[in-house]
């Protein structure tokens, strides 16, 4: 089955009782026994429902996976990955990775006994010298958010194999369309299905996908003992969006990438940060690893964090919110949203500087999008680039 089909017709047998194409939704949250000697499948909505059930059965598809478990949130589903780490265990983590995952490992993770240690994951042969003994995991993502940098997917999970580390990657911002970690070698794929995979800014939620049945059991185990699970209209509402993934996924590229052009010609924007564009250093690895470039666009305009914010507020088809993935496109502020946790040195030093736009490009016509940039950067003074 290819991967159009499979949102479509994967775990979704007709109705058993009037042949509904669309599967039913189980408010429920519990289910009777036939007799204590007869124990069901599915007994508890916490533990597991058959809308929650038929939504990991899709999303293990899509990742070319066997395993996945579901949760409440994106960050629910790290907080799941990182529930496999012990007091005295030590997690390498990307310098380049999303706010929330750095919120944790900064804030939470040491009040349980664990070290962290954030490092550059560009050149996969620099990180051996990271690893120490009690060294467990690796966690890291791509495109990266906002800077959208591109890593060796491939060559990281090999190196964490041959150390003997499991090896995590959010692939939030590509989608299992785009690109496929576990086919790479990587042990878990996180996702926030908030985004690309629901499609559609209605819903909140996360998985974790694994080829491992031990990772997969400690998972699911994790997730029915906390209760980060999502509810079933959660899990509903998510299947309906990713039957057309496919889709949408076509139109945020080929969107992204007339944006991404329009920008970098332009007299106001010092730097463009897209995949797709030759002049991006990750060009070449970008067109090996993955099957399109993204929705994703960033860009430092020229002047000030004054002139960001002149543009951020300026748009009007592109609507100011936090978020990504939806239909409808979206501008993000990474210093007061998706990064607002780090200190204004800690997010320059991570290539954050306080004139980087996130836009999230949707599936409106591409002309209609450009002509709101157009006209937001024309409130932009014109003025040289001066730095943050």
């Amino acid at each position: 089955m290819r991967f159009a089909t499979k949102p479509i017709r994967v775990g979704q047998d007709l109705d058993q009782d009037h042949r509904a194409v669309i599967q039913p939704l189980y408010q429920s949250a519990t289910f009777g026994w036939k007799s204590l000697s007869d124990i069901p499948d599915i007994d508890y909505t916490r533990c597991q429902n058959p809308n929650r059930q038929t939504l990991e059965q899709i999303i293990a598809s899509l990742e070319n996976g066997k395993h996945c478990t579901v949760f409440a949130s994106g960050m629910a589903s790290i907080m799941g990955a990182f529930s496999l780490l012990q007091s005295g265990d030590h997690l390498l983590m990307a310098s380049d990775i999303y706010g929330g995952t750095f919120r944790v490992a900064e804030k939470l993770l040491p009040r349980y006994g664990i070290q962290v240690t954030d490092i550059c994951t560009k050149d996969p042969n620099s990180i051996e010298g990271h690893i120490r003994p009690n060294t467990k995991m690796i966690i890291f993502e791509g495109p990266t958010n906002p800077n959208l940098s591109v890593m060796d997917i491939a060559g990281i999970a090999s190196v964490a194999k041959r150390n003997g580390l499991i090896s995590v990657f959010d692939n939030t911002f590509a989608s299992p369309y785009l690109q496929n970690p576990l086919d790479m070698g990587i042990d878990i794929v996180v996702h926030s299905t908030t985004k690309y995979i629901s499609g559609h800014s209605d819903v909140i939620g996360g998985a974790l996908i694994t080829n491992s049945q031990e990772i997969h059991d400690q998972m699911f185990e994790y997730s029915k003992t906390v209760g980060a699970v999502p509810s079933p209209f959660d899990c509903w509402l998510t299947v309906r969006g990713l039957k057309t993934l496919a889709v949408r996924m076509k139109q945020h590229c080929e969107n992204a990438l007339a944006v991404a052009q329009y920008l970098e010609d332009h007299p106001k924007v010092a730097k463009v940060h897209f995949p797709g564009l030759p002049s991006h250093p990750d060009y070449e690895l970008a067109k090996k690893q993955m099957k399109d470039f993204g929705g994703m666009v960033s860009f430092e305009v020229k002047g000030t964090g004054e002139d960001a914010c002149t543009f951020a507020e300026g748009c009007s088809i592109f609507l100011l919110a936090e978020s990504l993935g939806g239909v409808e496109s979206l501008i993000g502020y990474p210093p007061l949203m998706s990064h607002a946790t780090m200190t204004e040195e800690q997010r320059v030093a991570k290539g954050i500087p306080a004139t980087l736009i996130r836009l999230s490009v949707g599936i409106e016509d591409k002309d209609d999008l450009i002509e709101d940039i157009a006209q937001a950067l024309a409130k932009i003074p014109a003025r040289e680039a001066v730095g943050v």
